[in-house]
């Protein structure tokens, strides 16, 4: 009892400072967070790139046992899920950037004579829609007035803007640099990893008692396997939706179908809503060649939204993961809420954990 009062004592006393103290904790905690953040950055990468890797690996010379070919497996597997990743980005990237930029373009010199066009449209048919006619003759549009005064705001904002650009560059160069120490960890820990599982599993029968060793085994077992699942689930399932995505645009002959495929393909990594925000930008693209054909579009998206939703999703991903749907869209709506496109692709591994955890939990206290 006096050991329990004792404890009780201290955790009430820590929970004390830290509530008085909470600003400077919060201070130190952001900077070490920034500090670890390459590093943190590091082992997701070494994550990802192990699923790769450890493919490479089983088919990479797995019948032989020539020393060289037994040498040359890891570094030759890494680089080779490295590129592999790249050329995939680089491929994407490629196909869709350019066309985007392109649409927005033809877009924003477009919207003027849409405009003219719709009040010429209503002023023709002013005896069936008369109130819309009159507003629109009272509206008179000065698109050079307007051009004006755009640059003059933009003239007298000019301070802030050159503050926002050495902002944003001093932010890119930052996480450029991240990014690069970040890879060059993940790629020491892929190189080394079964070295560090050794010392790991060492320190940790070391200091921590057996039965907290055989729960944090488990843990870190289901989470390992879940997350696994998902990503090759959620790959694989983003490669199906966007071949069947450029396949039917090809058929029905929707313009620039493997630029939308693509990016759709790319969005929808993140869980029910990333084929929705690839369908916005499709829509874009494809009114600036024709209107009917955007609409058109809109209604087969969300056909194959459906079929994806109903069928591909649950079959592929949802069974991977042993995630109930209802679940998956809390964990989506809840994830994205908190942490915005990290909280979405994060959320659902580790809701469909914490379900595994309870579900073996209660089985293990309810045999029966």
């Amino acid at each position: 009892m006096d050991s329990r009062v004792v404890k009780y004592l201290l955790l009430a006393a820590i929970l004390v400072l830290v509530i008085r103290y909470f600003d400077i904790l919060a201070g130190i905690v952001g900077n070490l967070w920034s500090i670890a953040a390459p590093l943190l950055i590091g082992c997701v990468m070494a994550y990802v790139l192990n699923i790769v890797m450890q493919f490479l690996e089983k088919h990479y010379f797995p019948n032989s046992t020539k020393k060289i070919v037994q040498k040359s497996k890891r570094p030759v597997c890494i680089v080779l899920s490295l590129v592999l990743i790249g050329v995939v980005f680089v491929l994407v990237f490629d196909l869709v950037i350019p066309e985007l930029a392109e649409a927005i373009r033809m877009i924003g010199t477009s919207i003027p004579m849409l405009i003219d066009n719709g009040t010429a449209w209503a002023i023709e048919h002013e005896d069936q829609f008369p109130d819309v006619a009159n507003w629109l003759e009272s509206l008179e549009l000065d698109w050079e007035k307007i051009g004006n005064n755009v640059i003059t705001y933009l003239k007298s904002g000019i301070s802030g803007v050159l503050n926002s650009t050495v902002t944003i560059v001093t932010n890119v160069i930052s996480s450029v640099v991240n990014f690069v120490i970040g890879l060059i960890f993940g790629i020491y820990i892929l190189a080394n990893k079964e070295k560090l599982a050794v010392q790991i599993k060492r320190l940790t029968h070391a200091y921590i008692k057996p039965k907290w060793i055989a729960v944090c085994k488990q843990v870190l077992t289901t989470a390992n396997e879940t997350f696994s699942s998902f990503i090759v689930g959620q790959v694989t399932e983003a490669v199906i939706l966007g071949s069947l995505c450029t396949i039917g645009m090809l058929i029905f002959r929707f313009p620039y179908a493997p630029t939308v495929g693509a990016f759709i393909g790319v969005t929808a990594l993140i869980p029910i809503v990333g084929a929705y925000l690839g369908a916005a930008v499709g829509f874009l693209l494809i009114l600036t060649q024709n209107p009917l054909q955007a609409v058109l579009f809109i209604i087969f998206i969300i056909v194959l939204q459906q079929l994806e939703g109903n069928l591909i999703y649950p079959k592929v991903v949802g069974s991977s993961i042993g995630l109930p749907g209802m679940w998956v869209l809390a964990a989506v709506t809840i994830g994205g809420g908190l942490l915005g496109v990290p909280g979405m692709l994060l959320g659902v591994p580790l809701a469909a954990t914490v379900y595994k955890l309870l579900a073996q939990d209660v089985r293990r206290k309810q045999p029966c």
